[in-house]
């Protein structure tokens, strides 16, 4: 694998079920990201974008094709490797949130940090350290039910973050939000990519967060139909923010909004 990739797919194919209800989510697709990209994956329900970010972050094998993340061969991996290496090198940010409701907004951003084992005083130390990062200090303490929908996605994105991943794959990361929250959310992904060259591959259905991306990568019934070259430094240097283009319209206090209706 080439130095400069980060996740190396190649003719990566996917089935589900046997017979006549079989049906192929992945068709072959190759993939390669490099370290510090912004990616977008674009499709619409069931082209198979979810399911091409699930194998891509380790979460679900292939059927068929070969994947290396950092360096490593995952299928060469025991299931023990591929969940440390998932831990140690991925972060995740999902539409439906997934946080634990009866809980602390510290305990939930600490989460991976308690599976990979370590020392609850440099757990804590480090969830705070990422929840003053997102303005998010004071609920700590809070249980997450308390929260809006903008501040529930910016535990997420702690969550995410704590591990210090090299990658973090976000689905619909603002399906469940409204427009002016967000493009917050959108912002601070944006930022974490600019400010800590975290890679960002972005799963979404919606062509203007898809635009905000070096490059965006089209599937279609399980195969990938267009495939865009990366834009030059300048260009995306250039890009307006979300929060920039929205601010005529819309009020940039985030937890004014509550949680929008789900997307498709």
């Amino acid at each position: 694998m080439s130095s400069e990739w980060v996740i190396d797919a190649h003719g990566l194919e996917k089935s589900y079920g046997s017979g006549t209800s079989r049906f192929d989510a992945l068709k072959g697709v190759s993939v390669q990201i490099a370290a510090g990209e912004t990616v977008a994956i674009v499709g619409k329900s069931g082209s198979g974008k979810s399911t091409l970010m699930h194998l891509l972050a380790l979460l679900d094998e292939p059927d068929q094709g070969t994947l290396e993340v950092a360096g490593q061969t995952a299928k060469s991996l025991s299931k023990r490797a591929v969940n440390e290496l998932r831990n140690k090198e991925f972060g995740f940010v999902f539409q439906q949130f997934f946080l634990t409701p009866n809980v602390s907004v510290l305990d939930n951003v600490i989460l991976p940090l308690k599976i990979a084992g370590m020392g609850g005083k440099e757990r804590r130390r480090r969830g705070m350290e990422v929840l003053t990062q997102l303005e998010l200090a004071d609920k700590a303490g809070n249980k997450a039910t308390t929260l809006s929908g903008g501040q529930k996605q910016r535990v997420v994105i702690g969550r995410a973050l704590v591990n210090a991943p090299r990658v973090i794959f976000a689905d619909e990361p603002t399906g469940n939000l409204d427009t002016a929250t967000g493009a917050v959310v959108e912002d601070i992904l944006f930022e974490l990519n600019r400010s800590q060259g975290i890679t960002l591959v972005i799963v979404t259905h919606d062509e203007e967060l898809a635009a905000r991306c070096d490059r965006q990568i089209y599937i279609r019934d399980g195969l990938v139909v267009q495939h865009t070259a990366a834009r030059s430094a300048a260009h995306s240097a250039a890009a307006p923010t979300n929060t920039e283009a929205h601010s005529a319209a819309a009020p940039t206090n985030a937890e004014a909004h509550s949680t929008a209706g789900g997307a498709a």
